[in-house]
């Protein structure tokens, strides 16, 4: 199963060190997601990121990117609904309903389903589905491959989550929260987690 690890929506110190770090240890994708930030700083932060990790890359806006850094994809969300004009390369996109994914399928590589449990970077961002849900739409096709879970995900249910027969697992507070980047000098912790989270992902 897919590891998809999303940015914090700031920039930090060190940063690029964490995912260059994060790409060495098998981190399958990670999705650049700064809203309401220049893109001359996501311009900064892929500059120093390896180019043979850059390929990994998906972005959530400042779409040009892709292209000018050869990265893997963009992302469509409320704020970026629509591609470029002849846009054409891997696309993703957000759900939040089983509804949408059915009409969506057919025209992106992967999806995100949120929030599958409560979220842990987003207080009051709770579960819109319940297991007998998640399980009847995996029955019925709904849920596969190309679907990947996002909220709430962390050690205790990545393994329920591949269970569920989900592509991918994406997850944000789940790791960022083992590191914080005003106190913590040693991001050795957040490594080693995530390679906890990994092994139990493949």
């Amino acid at each position: 199963m897919k590891l998809i690890l999303i940015t914090t929506p700031t920039y930090f110190v060190e940063e690029d060190k964490i995912i260059t770090k994060l790409f060495e240890e098998g981190l399958d994708i990670l999705h650049l997601r700064k809203p309401e930030t220049a893109p001359v700083y996501a311009e900064r932060l892929l500059t120093l990121i390896p180019e043979k990790y850059r390929k990994r890359i998906v972005v959530h806006g400042h779409f040009y990117l892709k292209e000018e850094y050869k990265l893997k994809g963009i992302h469509l969300n409320q704020r970026n609904p629509m591609p470029p004009m002849d846009y054409s390369g891997h696309l993703s996109t957000s759900c939040h309903s089983l509804e949408e994914i059915k009409l969506q399928k057919k025209k992106f590589d992967y999806m995100f389903l949120s929030p599958i449990y409560d979220s842990i970077s987003k207080p009051d961002y709770n579960s819109a589905f319940s297991p007998e849900q998640i399980r009847k739409a995996a029955k019925e096709g709904i849920i596969d491959k190309k679907v990947i879970a996002l909220g709430g995900i962390n050690e205790q249910n990545i393994l329920e989550i591949k269970d569920y027969g989900f592509g991918g697992a994406a997850i944000i507070g789940g790791l960022w929260n083992k590191f914080d980047p005003n106190f913590d000098n040693n991001y050795q912790p957040l490594i080693e987690h995530f390679k906890k989270l990994k092994k139990l992902a493949d």
